[in-house]
């Protein structure tokens, strides 16, 4: 598998506008075919109800994109996906669209042929800095470098009009997103193969494959894990030796921390250190607390208070962090991309759910988990400004480590 940017500066020399205006105007260049007549098969709207023109089940597609562009949680839980692609079309070149920020993830998959960085950070900091003939021309060099791609099908994971955009300006013939009223920003006109759910209320898990059952798609079967490289899993594993974590039982990952723009999901440290003391003094455990970036003062807070002896995880990428979970026999933490991808490594999840939807942001339904939430008026919310925190008091220490302990159980006995 290639990771690249798909900028494609050596291609200043070409009118920028006139490519643009191209590719907008027909999506005829770049060797493709044009579409007629509204055409279901051709690239056209698809009319309402005829299921036979909306499968694409046994087609054969040598170049396919998938878009999920961020951020790391959505593009973990679109990852079984892949699998899903990889078995109904096993000759296909996939390619995955995603910023750079959420990469780190994809990167090495092997049913993965090439990750495409979809360039949002560097066009920002162009925009911020007034460079508009340098933003014009990276713009138009990506359209271009995609269409040269020649894909003939898209998926659209994201749903929202900058994916959909993109998928209409890679100049696919077959383009398949959600139907109106399953994804945002009027995404659902610039796909001609929409699948409408019967239930909207399922996790994310869950709506990926949906999407593409929905266009005939074998998906049984289908599990994938995170790719992790002998030098992250090395890197680990050398580390949880350092700290005499290697092999211990039960090892337990504490993940306190969230972005700074999900801080109205983060459970309290002095009740993360009081749940982590619980599950040493009842347990025997060996405790590692986790963090991502900008999260270290949170972990280093929750070690502080705590009465027994903790582990603060060293800095990692994804990859390596994901290398770390591999070791560990239960993970608990609030809903995060890193809570995800312990799921779907297989580690058992005890999810703490103060303001999320339990239903649209559960774990991975094929690794063992629970989650701990209070019922409260005013949840699930994204209210981001909130300063109550209700349904995150309600929660106390003790309903988690009781949680925990009965996970623990259910998974040794059902050994």
């Amino acid at each position: 598998m290639r990771c690249r940017r798909c900028c494609c500066r050596h291609e200043r020399k070409s009118t920028g506008v006139s490519v643009l205006l191209s590719v907008i105007s027909g999506l005829r260049g770049a060797g493709h075919k044009s579409s007629k007549n509204g055409d279901p098969k051709r690239g056209g709207i698809l009319r309402p109800g005829l299921e036979e023109e909306r499968s694409i089940r046994g087609r054969c597609f040598e170049r396919i994109l998938m878009i999920r562009l961020s951020a790391v949680g959505d593009v973990v839980r679109t990852l079984p996906s892949v699998a899903v692609l990889r078995k109904n079309f096993p000759s296909a070149r996939i390619t995955w669209m995603v910023e750079e920020k959420s990469s780190d993830i994809l990167s090495g998959q092997p049913e993965l042929d090439e990750v495409m960085i979809f360039p949002r950070a560097a066009w920002t900091r162009s925009l911020a800095r007034g460079r508009w003939w340098s933003l014009g021309r990276d713009v138009i060099g990506f359209v271009r470098g995609l269409r040269r791609e020649r894909f003939d099908l898209v998926v659209d994971f994201h749903g929202i009009l900058k994916s959909g955009f993109l998928s209409l300006l890679s100049g696919a013939d077959v383009r398949v997103g959600f139907e109106r009223g399953f994804c945002r920003e009027g995404n659902y006109l610039f796909n001609n193969r929409r699948v409408a759910l019967l239930n909207a209320r399922v996790s994310r898990f869950e709506r990926n494959r949906k999407l593409l059952e929905g266009v005939g798609l074998e998906t049984r079967g289908c599990h994938l894990r995170p790719y992790v490289a002998p030098e992250d899993r090395r890197y680990a594993s050398n580390f949880l030796k350092s700290k005499g974590l290697l092999a211990r039982y039960p090892l337990i990952a504490i993940n306190p921390g969230t972005s700074e723009k999900l801080r109205y999901k983060r459970w309290f440290p002095e009740r993360y250190a009081q749940l982590a003391d619980g599950l040493v003094k009842d347990l025997g455990a060996f405790i590692i607390v986790t963090w991502g970036p900008g999260e270290l003062e949170t972990a280093q807070k929750v070690q502080s208070l705590m009465e027994s002896p903790a582990v603060v995880a060293c800095p990692t990428s994804l990859k390596q962090l994901a290398g770390i979970y591999e070791h560990c026999h239960l993970y608990i933490g609030s809903d995060t991309g890193p809570m995800h991808m312990a799921s779907l490594m297989g580690v058992p999840v005890v999810g703490i759910y103060g303001p999320t939807d339990p239903v649209l942001y559960a774990p991975y339904s094929g690794t063992p988990s629970v989650q701990v939430r209070k019922e409260v008026a005013c949840s699930p919310c994204r209210n981001r400004k909130c300063e109550k925190l209700d349904c995150l008091k309600a929660i106390g220490y003790k309903d988690v480590l009781k949680a925990a302990k009965d996970l623990l159980i259910k998974i040794k006995e059902a050994s």
